[in-house]
């Protein structure tokens, strides 16, 4: 059974690693570069990474004009936390 500190040390991490992809974007747009496609950051966010994408988009003020991620990212933080619930509601019954 894997322990449940290692499962909140590798959510946080996870999450840390979204938002500086977010921070990432957001150089590459003001520097004109290569982006990082938008399918890629709602992916992360869908992939337990929505905390994450929610704080990149707080904190570099990325994305918060793009319908598709001021709407799709909480979507994501709902079904993230639907997950996490369901993992511990299942977890408590073993």
């Amino acid at each position: 059974m894997i322990d449940k500190y290692w499962i909140i040390a590798f959510f946080i991490a996870w999450n840390l690693v979204v938002m500086i992809v977010y921070g990432i974007d957001k150089l590459k747009a003001k520097k004109g570069a290569w982006r990082i496609p938008e399918k890629t950051l709602i992916g992360l966010a869908l992939l337990m990474g929505a905390t994450g994408a929610l704080l990149g988009m707080k904190f570099f003020r990325h994305k918060t004009k793009h319908k598709l991620f001021t709407i799709g990212v909480p979507v994501c933080f709902v079904i993230n936390v639907l997950v996490i619930v369901g993992i511990i509601y299942l977890g408590s019954k073993a």
